[in-house]
């Protein structure tokens, strides 16, 4: 990298910024990670010792050096702090969902254009192992056409969550549809585009829950392609994050992406064995002969690449080069999760 390192802020140091993003920060020469927001306890210096820790977010948006400023603060602030940081003159990096409305979407990207400014949305599972392997087996036309596609992310955590923003009825961008689902619909529109129609249901099932904790979202497309993303909390034994069924043959693989486990366990994104999934954990891809003989293979994952999300946003900012989530795809996202 030729340019010099953008000069980025934290908003906020819980758990996406420890995992998600100080990491990056400070592992990839393209970004110079000089601040972070800890209202409460000082927790980044313990690690990061170079780092200013402002006490509120007015302080970050001040500092004249910071280009950057990545938004990953509750979901139902993420609109106005944007705004805030593009008036202050910073391009922004925000934390799925970017907003709660195609209203907010809209206004984001004006303004942003309007100063000469970059919104770019934080869409990481884009970068799973498991994921660009799914990419890469449909993109083969091995499976032929495509009939049938399945993404789940399931979990099972009966107790009602700490996170208010996540389970107070009310709050907006609240409940399973918001978090989860946002990254299920962006791996769709990542790959198909835009449906032609969609049938969403959601369900509450957990004791004492205000918000959805189940969602299943129908899309469908041409020639009568049909995919099915699915995301539930009481979710005792995980299905395959991914199945895909073609005029040729099946793909079927677990979510098996490692790349949160060893950030949270203090792994950093410049070891050699960061991303690598372990052994075992292929997919299975049933191909079928004009006879109807099978032939299975165990298609070992790619390397996980969150680190790949961040090399997009130094090239969109220091080289105008287009965010691989595009305005488009953010406002169909949103689209479908308001309706």
């Amino acid at each position: 990298m030729s340019a010099k390192p953008i000069v980025t802020g934290l908003m906020a140091y819980g758990m996406s910024g420890r995992v998600f993003h100080a990491p990056f920060l400070t592992t990839n020469p393209g970004f110079t990670f000089k601040a972070v927001v800890e209202r409460h306890e000082k927790k980044a210096v313990k690690k990061y010792p170079d780092v200013i820790s402002y006490n509120a977010i007015d302080e970050l948006l001040a500092d004249a050096e910071i280009e950057l400023i990545v938004v990953n603060t509750p979901n139902n602030t993420h609109f106005d702090y944007a705004i805030q940081a593009l008036n202050a003159g910073k391009h922004v990096l925000i934390e799925k969902p970017a907003a709660v409305t195609s209203a907010e979407v809209k206004a984001l990207f004006d303004l942003s254009k309007k100063l000469g400014l970059k919104v770019m949305v934080y869409q990481n599972r884009r970068y799973d192992s498991g994921f660009i392997s799914v990419k890469e087996v449909i993109e083969s036309g091995r499976l032929g056409e495509l009939i049938e596609v399945h993404f789940r992310l399931d979990r099972y955590r009966m107790p009602i969550g700490v996170k208010q923003f996540k389970e107070t009825k009310g709050t907006p961008g609240n409940g399973l549809t918001y978090d989860l689902g946002a990254h299920l619909v962006d791996n769709a529109i990542s790959v198909f585009g835009r449906p032609l129609s969609y049938i969403k249901t959601t369900a509450t099932h957990r004791p004492g829950s205000q918000v959805d904790d189940y969602f299943n979202i129908h899309l469908t497309y041409p020639n009568q392609l049909h995919v099915y993303l699915t995301s539930g909390l009481l979710i005792a034994e995980a299905l395959p994050g991914f199945v895909i069924h073609g005029t040729l043959g099946s793909f079927v693989k677990l979510r098996t992406d490692v790349q949160e486990a060893q950030l949270d366990a203090g792994m950093m994104p410049d070891d050699p064995e960061f991303g690598i999934e372990p052994a075992g954990s292929e997919g299975k891809l049933v191909l079928m002969g004009a006879d109807n003989s099978k032939t299975v293979e165990w298609v070992p994952s790619d390397k996980g690449n969150y680190n790949g999300l961040f090399e997009a946003v130094y090239h969109t900012v220091r080289e105008n080069a287009l965010f691989p989530v595009t305005e488009e795809h953010i406002a169909w996202q949103i689209e479908l999760l308001e309706s």
